[in-house]
């Protein structure tokens, strides 16, 4: 636990420097002066806080992964070595410019994800419980899927909507709260800043409940492409196979930060639901018969 919280440190320390660095090159002015707002410079450093962290994460997605999920990497020759020319076989079959990293985590749930900054330095994982459970056609619809993910692009996709996502909802947060301070302006300064701030957290909430809905859209969306990638690569009966296994096995409570990565994920209901970054795997599975 003290390694995990330590890496999280460190990492937050490397968005902050870089972030600070590039914002210093720049010669970013401050963006609320006694004047007033500077759109330009407000625009400027919201871009900029809202992508370098994006990227910076995706650049460390491949890393994180492996440490973050405990990870074991196969060999092209070792125990699992059909595992990995199974992979190796789809990426080609794909066409990819590089055969991904290919590992194994422990888990109790069926799963496995993708991640990783390009095509060339990218990971598939599958969990041991998926392993155990699935047979090898079912086991290469879901492993289609994920290099499906890899060759459609789909990391650096989410990284830059994430990105451009957090940049608007720094940005329009500002200028509302910046705009409900100044129309309640005392005579006191120090108490119109105070509101402003406070103002800026509570819009940047609520406008990251509008975000997450815009991300959990374009996932959804890429989740029936890469079903589709699947059943192109392999079969459609052996993906839908695959898609009703997952939709049959009983979930369990496990949480990762992995998870908007995974191939599968419970249901939500509800308003819950426009947040979800996976379709049921119902409309999934007759989505998938009848394309």
């Amino acid at each position: 636990m003290f390694k995990r919280i330590a890496l999280f440190f460190l990492i937050n320390c490397l968005v902050v420097a870089t972030i600070s660095i590039v914002l210093s090159l720049l010669n970013v002015k401050p963006y609320l002066t006694a004047y007033g707002l500077d759109l330009q410079a407000l625009l400027i450093f919201c871009l900029i806080w809202g992508m370098c962290g994006a990227l910076i994460s995706l650049a460390l997605s491949r890393k994180m992964a492996k440490w973050l999920m405990r990870i074991q990497i196969v060999e092209p020759s070792g125990s699992r070595a059909d595992l990995y020319h199974m992979v190796a076989k789809l990426a080609r079959d794909a066409n990819l410019p590089a055969v991904p990293e290919v590992g194994i985590f422990d888990s109790p749930q069926m799963n496995a994800f993708a991640t990783g900054p390009t095509k060339r330095r990218s990971l598939v994982a599958v969990s041991t419980t998926l392993l155990n459970t699935m047979n090898r056609e079912q086991l290469e619809a879901v492993l289609a899927h994920e290099i499906t993910h890899i060759s459609n692009g789909d990391m650096v996709t989410m990284t830059l909507i994430q990105g451009i996502v957090n940049a608007f909802v720094m940005f329009l947060a500002r200028i509302l709260a910046y705009a409900i301070s100044l129309a309640g302006r005392s005579n006191e300064r120090r108490s119109s800043f105070g509101s402003y701030y406070l103002f800026t957290i509570l819009f940047e909430i609520v406008f990251m409940i509008f975000g997450a809905m815009v991300i959990g859209a374009f996932s959804r969306r890429r989740e029936f492409r890469a079903d589709r990638g699947g059943a192109i690569l392999t079969r459609k009966e052996h993906m839908i196979a695959a898609l009703e296994t997952l939709r049959n096995t009983k979930p369990t409570n496990q949480k990762s930060t992995l998870n908007a990565l995974m191939i599968a994920m419970p249901n939500k209901r509800g308003f819950l639901s426009l947040l979800a970054t996976h379709p049921p795997l119902d409309v999934r599975i007759e989505k998938l018969k009848n394309s």
